[in-house]
């Protein structure tokens, strides 16, 4: 039977439960336990395909195709494992499910509520996503207190009792503020928030201590007694000059002792030298590099979490600090490609929906190009790399993608209205289409190229496994001249392009696929590291 690790935060959002989750679960794995990870999400919304990256952040996709929370990506790249669409799930999914069910008569006529149908249907989701693991790390998204986590509060609080759960943990990750005018930390937060817990009958059996400043002894034992846990189960949570030096902080102060004694597991003694090492070069690295990144979602960095945090994984393996130059491609329309990138070693563009900041986008890849400075182009990066080609080399003049006009003359990019998706189910795209229902989700297989920059990068890997993210595709028609003019078709999948190089450029890759998300700190994505490298001896 599975164990349960419940992870819920206090007071504030953003205090990090994803990383905590991620971090315990690196640390349990890395001690041979057998660790899955799941996400639950309380917005009503069914997933997270359609929301906006300026509110949430990016949108993960898994393996299998789901589009899920961001810290999906947290467990992949810390676990270094690839999870499935089980490992998330929102209220609106919860709530689909029950109603579709009662419509279809599978409740036999019951009224149908919160307690027992929606929070029976939540303990459902929770054990089918802990089946095959000894331990199961639940995330709750949310703050205690919220009213629309109740139902999934019920839920943990119900698998206490559960025949059929071999053990629970409760991890309650909370705000100690420090008030300068007092100069003092302040526990009363915690303390409230605690109480919220034990009011829904949930006791936390660890506090993790979000705090700017170290917590005094006589602190930590005060908030140990007020909040009714043994003073080695409070763990300092400071700011970490890296999110990857969390599990080395934890395990410092023995978070693996409370949780092996609770759950009844042998002395946890997990093998970190590698992680420390890795952790150690992103910290103090040797070598440094500047990559421009353009982009049109710069208000919030999160939009762009795996890429950024690819770059750092790859950084690490080759001892460089890799310094982002956030270029916003609606600046480059109005200042010009030379001015914002001229300080930069690479260029990166990044993937993105919409029309806003295309024209931008394109006169960076024109400035890769003509510099000879080495470029990645990302999904949407790499679709607007031929839309730049065929207009200022083969001289396509109004060549466009028809996500942003459907008349253009040559339509370098287009849309296929038969699709098969990776269930190998045949879905029809069209411009009216939704777009939650109408991505290339998942992993897919292409093929390489012998002698390419791509294959090399894989290792001399024939087929290679990578996830998409994306509506719309390059079209073949202008395969023939765009490779008469130097541009290589040098990856495919079923068909369809995939990647592509330039003719005697130093390094130039356009990828349709998304290598962010297959990225993780101690098996760096090769298409993203053979970039860094690129830059690196580009210098």
């Amino acid at each position: 039977m599975t164990k349960y690790i419940f992870v819920t935060g206090g007071v504030l959002s953003s205090l990090g439960k994803g990383i905590t989750a991620a971090s315990v679960g690196t640390l349990l794995k890395h001690s041979g336990k057998n660790v899955g990870m799941l996400k639950i999400d309380p917005y009503i919304n069914v997933d997270p395909g359609t929301m906006s990256p300026l509110e949430h952040g990016e949108v993960f996709v898994t393996k299998d195709g789901a589009e899920t929370d961001l810290d999906i990506g947290n467990y992949e790249r810390f676990l270094d494992t690839s999870f499935l669409k089980t490992s998330n799930f929102t209220t609106g999914q919860v709530y689909s499910s029950v109603i579709e069910r009662e419509r279809s008569g599978g409740y036999l006529g019951q009224t149908i509520q919160v307690i027992p149908h929606i929070v029976g249907e939540i303990v459902k989701r929770i054990k089918e996503a802990g089946e095959g693991h000894e331990v199961l790390i639940v995330e709750l998204g949310g703050t205690v207190g919220d009213i629309e986590g109740l139902p999934f509060m019920e839920a943990i609080r119900q698998m206490k009792h559960d025949d059929e759960v071999e053990g629970t943990f409760f991890i309650h990750v909370t705000l100690i503020p420090f008030i300068k005018a007092a100069g003092e930390l302040k526990s009363k937060p915690t303390q409230h928030s605690v109480q919220e817990l034990r009011r829904i009958g949930i006791t936390p059996q660890m506090i993790i201590a979000r705090s700017e400043l170290p917590l005094p002894k006589t602190f930590r034992k005060k908030l140990a007694m007020s909040c009714d846990v043994s003073s080695n189960s409070v763990i300092e949570a400071l700011d970490a000059a890296s999110i990857y030096d969390v599990p080395m902080s934890f395990l410092r102060q023995n978070i693996l002792g409370p949780i092996a004694k609770e759950l009844g597991f042998d002395e946890l003694n997990p093998n970190m030298e590698e992680w420390d090492a890795l952790v150690k070069k992103i910290v103090q690295p040797k070598k440094r590099v500047v990559v421009g990144f353009v982009g049109k979602y710069l208000q919030l960095k999160e939009s762009y979490k795996s890429l950024t945090e690819s770059l750092i994984h790859s950084g690490a393996h080759l001892d460089t600090r890799v310094e982002i130059c956030w270029v916003d491609s609606e600046a480059i329309e109005a200042r010009g490609a030379q001015e914002l990138l001229k300080d930069c070693d690479s260029v990166l563009v990044a993937g993105g929906f919409g029309n806003r900041g295309v024209e931008g986008k394109i006169e960076a890849i024109k400035y890769a190009r003509e510099n000879k400075i080495p470029y990645l182009g990302i999904c949407l990066g790499m679709q607007l790399t031929l839309v730049e080609y065929a207009r200022n080399v083969l001289g396509f003049e109004g060549a466009n993608s028809v996500e942003f006009d459907e008349n253009t003359p040559y339509p370098m990019i287009y849309l296929i209205d038969n699709f098969l998706d990776q269930s190998g189910n045949t879905q029809l795209r069209t411009h009216k289409s939704p777009m939650g229902g109408t991505l290339r989700l998942g992993e897919y297989p292409c093929d390489t190229k012998d002698g390419s920059l791509l294959r090399k990068a894989y290792g001399g890997a024939k087929t290679i496994f990578e996830r998409h993210r994306h509506r719309y595709e390059a079209n073949p028609i202008y395969r023939e001249a765009l490779e008469g003019a130097g541009m290589i078709v040098t990856g495919e999948s079923d068909g369809l392009i995939e990647t592509v190089e330039i003719k005697g450029h130093p390094w130039f890759l356009g990828v349709q696929f998304h290598p962010e998300f297959t990225s993780r700190l101690q098996t760096p994505n090769p298409s993203i590291l053979a970039f860094v490298q690129a830059t690196l001896d580009a210098e």
